[in-house]
């Protein structure tokens, strides 16, 4: 996500904050390459124009000129102007006061993944009220039966299934059956378009007047570049918009339509899509989206992710373990599987301040999903003695081991040597009473040239920033 930007800001910066002194010529070729930087990342051209033009304005101030880093002041005021270019925290939050079911009317053109993103909010939502999921989409072949499996997946109830049934028809059928179930939430799925044209606005129009909604979110592609700020526009003139979606956040480096469309719509940005699981959803916090912009990192999405996604019991458990200086592959194989719930590793490492920079380093270096699936492969392929007492697995054993997996016997012995490093740490760190006794000295799996090499020294965590 904004991998792109986040590569050409950095380097626009790294000319800036290397100098003493700033020069308005400095600023100005800054200013170009930041320019550069957002076109290429699609943000559309009225918006960079209103971003540079205020970024500038500031950035030749007095306040700037004279102070005792401007090129760190200039990157204070890109982030300012970020953040207020993607939309203020005020807003961002789904509204529900009104006599329930408040009604979510879900918008957008075909193939945007409106579907599955009824469901992530569905989900995200069942926690605290009681939720019904309806789909519209007549038109687009099995989508209503999409929703139902996504309904029942996620164990939230779904209106059935009336075959011929109209949209109008549909909507008036699931707001009584919500009323009658005491559902607090209705959300409802329309159908798409591969364009937005008149049918399809008529028929949202109506839905719309029909089902009075709390919140009517556009569902918006970060694909498909600067073409999301015409949809936004169509969408908020023709229906009226509450809020936007932005989904494959994940599959664009570029993904500049999120810069775009909040200042088009002039609606907040409440959710973004991060992958295709229904877990992988998050809400759009402006501060923290431009702290990942600018390689800054999210630590706060970070720990709420591990807080929500990490079980405390298996944690606890693995702590004590390692109290006591004891570290098997069941113990290794458990962390692989918390490390997986998280997300995948390139959105984790674009979370830690300072690494999102290396973040095509370390991948190159083999940290990243693949690995992480490939040693829990090799370790399911082991009995469970073997996983215990590691030391028994000699050539014979990681033959058998490395044919199960479905990988060379040097993978297998990558996977222990890595294992030995850890169970040593873990050692040191029972016999030293925690991890404060491990301050002081590098840690044992850092070798050189690795892009993490130098996160620790005597005082704890430093980042390579």
């Amino acid at each position: 996500m904004f991998e792109s930007l986040t590569d050409k800001l950095s380097t626009a910066f790294s000319k800036l904050t290397s100098r003493g002194v700033l020069t308005e010529k400095d600023i100005d070729e800054a200013m170009r390459e930041i320019r550069i930087a957002l076109l290429e990342a699609d943000v559309s051209l009225p918006v960079v124009k209103t971003f540079i033009a205020q970024v500038k304005e500031q950035a030749l101030g007095e306040k700037v000129v004279k102070s005792v880093q401007p090129g760190q002041m200039v990157v204070k005021i890109v982030h300012d102007e970020l953040v207020k270019l993607l939309g203020s925290e005020e807003g961002a939050e789904l509204n529900f006061q009104t006599t329930p079911p408040a009604v979510i009317l879900m918008v957008g053109l075909q193939g945007s993944g409106k579907t599955t993103t009824s469901a992530k909010i569905a989900n995200k939502l069942k926690k605290h009220k009681k939720v019904m999921l309806a789909s519209l989409d007549i038109y687009r072949p099995a989508a209503q039966q999409q929703l139902a499996q996504l309904a029942h997946q996620i164990e939230v109830e779904c209106l059935p299934i009336i075959e011929g049934e109209k949209p109008e028809a549909i909507t008036k059928r699931a707001l009584s059956e919500a009323k009658k179930g005491g559902f607090e939430v209705l959300i409802l799925d329309t159908a798409g378009r591969l364009q937005i044209d008149e049918v399809l606005m008529n028929e949202v129009v109506a839905v719309k007047k029909l089902s009075n909604p709390i919140e009517t979110l556009l569902v918006a592609d970060a694909l498909i570049g600067q073409e999301a700020c015409n949809v936004a526009k169509e969408f908020n003139e023709k229906v009226g918009i509450t809020g936007l979606v932005l989904t494959r956040l994940d599959g664009s480096s570029r993904a500049g339509a999120a810069l775009s469309m909040k200042m088009v719509a002039d609606v907040p940005i409440k959710f973004m899509g991060t992958g295709e699981k229904i877990e992988e959803f998050e809400e759009f916090h402006p501060e923290r989206i431009a702290g990942r912009i600018l390689g800054q990192g999210d630590v706060v999405s970070l720990v709420e992710k591990a807080i929500e996604k990490v079980d405390h019991a298996e944690a606890e458990k693995m702590a004590r373990k390692m109290m006591k200086g004891k570290f098997d592959l069941e113990d290794m194989l458990s962390q692989l599987r918390q490390i997986q719930k998280l997300g995948s590793m390139g959105s984790l490492i674009g979370m830690i301040p300072g690494l999102s920079k290396f973040q095509s380093q370390i991948e190159a270096s083999g940290i990243g999903d693949n690995l992480v699936k490939k040693q829990e492969a090799i370790i399911l392929s082991m009995t469970k003695e073997e996983r215990k007492h590691p030391d028994i697995i000699k050539a014979s054993r990681k033959k058998r081991i490395a044919a199960g997996a479905g990988v060379e016997v040097q993978e297998v012995n990558k996977l222990l040597k890595s294992y030995e490093q850890t169970s040593t740490l873990m050692k040191r760190m029972g016999s030293l009473g925690g991890l404060s006794g491990l301050m002081g000295s590098k840690m044992p799996f850092m070798k050189p040239g690795n892009p993490l090499n130098g996160m620790f020294n005597g005082r704890g965590p430093k980042f390579p920033f």
